[in-house]
This record gives structure tokens, C-alpha cells and sequence, in this order.
């Protein structure tokens, strides 16, 4: 074999070994977001949690290349827990997609009429028209029975603890329900008489989740919610907390509300 022979056939091996390397790199399944999406995401938690629920659709969001910022509303008043979603707005850099839960859908709808607010994302969430409160869209569905709250002589209120898991966080473990009836943050009653002054989701695009097994918002609540205000609504198997125990659906959602809302258009 002469040498000009040999090294033909090392160049070959060669390429047939960097193609064989370059098939059996795993494809990734997770999409990433299009150069044209809205970037920012603001995700506001509702009453009795905190932002650390949102953990889970954080994660997949900025693995999809998403910059995702996370309210910590006080649930002291509406006022106050729209002034710390308005806050969190103006620390981008950018247009941002707001998501609400449950009571965080009457902040975002409050806080996201602005420039600053390219769509809106309710995910078994409450969305009052203007002149509306937080209890008034209870009128034709009231809560499910296992849904108590319990007033306090300070006027905040807690969920009832031996009816938590049923009433709102009913297909996680029981360790975890455990956890967050114990941590659960008190919210002040007042807030759900206080009317909104403006409904954001009659000047912007919607999307919506419905819980299909929601144990405080009764699911034809949902249904009907979404029907009002126009908003692409998509059904996900899960409790009140779907955006914990379904994070990746919860996600795909915002992920189609970022992509659609940065083409000017659901």
C-alpha cells in the first residue's frame, strides 16, 4: 500500500468519524424562543403563596431563553401588590408577557395596560372588568365547598387547614400540601372588595389556562372567564396550583403568548 493510498484512507475515516460524532449529538426537544418573541416574562403569584411556586415554569422558560422575573406581591392591598408588579415592569429591558394566577389575575389585570405589557397570560385566574373586584366574579359560580377561608380579628385571611389539599392544592403530595398549608401567605380581605380601574385584557392579546380540577375557582368559572375576554384558552389536568404540579404545560402557554404576542398578534 503506498503512502498516498494510507492517507486517503485516514482522511476517510476521519470524515465518517466526525459525521457518526455529529449524528449521535441528542437532539434537544425543548424549543427555544424565535428571534421575533417577546424575551421578558413576569410571572405574579396569587393569595396564601409566594413567587417560590413559580419555580418550576422558570425553569423551563429560561431554558427556552426566556429572562423571567418573579413578583412577590405583599397581598396587603391591591394597590400595593399592583405598585410591585409595575415595579418589576419597569426593571426590563424590554416588552414582557404578564402571567397571573388565580387573585394575580386581577393585579395583572389592573397593572398591564401599558406599553410596557405585550400580552397577557391568566392561568386559573380571576380578570374583573373595569369597575369589577376579585369577589365579584364569584356572582354566578361561587367557590367550590372545600375553598374556606378564614378571616382573622386583623382582617387577613388564611385557607382553612384541614380542607387546604381539597380546596386548593388537591394532586400534590401530601407532604407538599402540608408544607404550603403551613407556609401559606395571609391575605388581606379587603383586597377582594377593591375594584380594578382598568381591565389590560381589553386592549391586549390573552391567553388563558383552565384547571380542569380546580378546587377554588370552579372550572366553568374558568371557561366562562376566558370566553369574556377573548383569550386563547388552552385545558391542563391539574388543581388551583397547575402552574406548580404542570409546569411544563403552564409553560408551553406562555411560551405561544411570547411567540404570537411579538408578531403584533394572537
Amino acid at each position: 500500500m503506498t503512502a498516498k493510498i494510507r492517507h486517503l484512507i485516514a482522511v476517510a475515516a476521519a470524515t465518517m468519524t466526525l459525521a457518526c460524532g455529529a449524528q449521535a449529538q441528542p437532539q434537544s426537544k425543548t424549543p427555544t424562543a424565535p428571534a421575533q418573541a417577546v424575551k421578558n416574562i413576569v410571572l405574579v403569584h396569587g393569595a396564601f403563596a409566594d413567587g417560590s411556586g413559580w419555580r418550576g415554569v422558570y425553569d423551563e422558560l429560561t431554558a427556552r431563553g426566556y429572562k423571567v422575573s418573579i413578583v412577590q406581591n405583599p397581598l396587603t392591598s391591591l394597590a400595593d401588590d399592583v405598585a410591585a408588579t409595575r415595579r418589576v415592569l419597569n426593571r426590563q429591558d424590554g416588552p414582557a408577557i404578564l402571567v397571573g394566577h388565580s387573585y394575580g389575575g386581577t393585579v395583572i389585570t389592573e397593572a398591564g395596560s401599558g406599553p410596557d405589557v405585550a400580552g397577557l397570560v391568566y392561568v386559573a385566574a380571576l380578570a374583573p372588568d373595569a369597575g369589577e373586584s376579585t369577589l365579584d366574579q364569584f356572582a354566578t359560580y361561587p367557590p367550590p365547598p372545600d375553598f374556606i377561608i378564614e378571616e382573622q380579628p386583623d382582617g387577613f385571611g388564611f385557607v382553612n387547614g384541614p380542607k387546604f389539599k381539597q380546596g386548593f392544592a388537591g394532586d400534590v403530595s401530601d407532604a407538599d400540601a402540608a408544607f404550603m398549608r403551613d407556609s401559606q401567605v395571609p391575605i388581606a380581605m379587603s383586597v377582594f372588595n377593591a375594584t380594578v380601574t382598568q381591565a389590560a385584557w381589553r386592549v391586549k392579546p390573552s391567553w388563558f389556562v383552565v384547571a380542569t380540577e380546580d378546587g377554588a375557582i370552579d372550572p366553568r368559572l374558568l371557561r366562562e372567564t376566558a370566553r369574556r375576554i377573548g383569550a386563547d384558552t388552552e385545558e391542563v389536568k391539574g388543581s388551583h396550583v397547575v402552574f406548580l404540579t404542570q409546569p411544563k404545560a403552564v409553560a408551553d402557554v406562555i411560551d405561544q403568548a411570547a411567540r404570537h404576542a411579538g408578531h403584533g398578534a394572537r
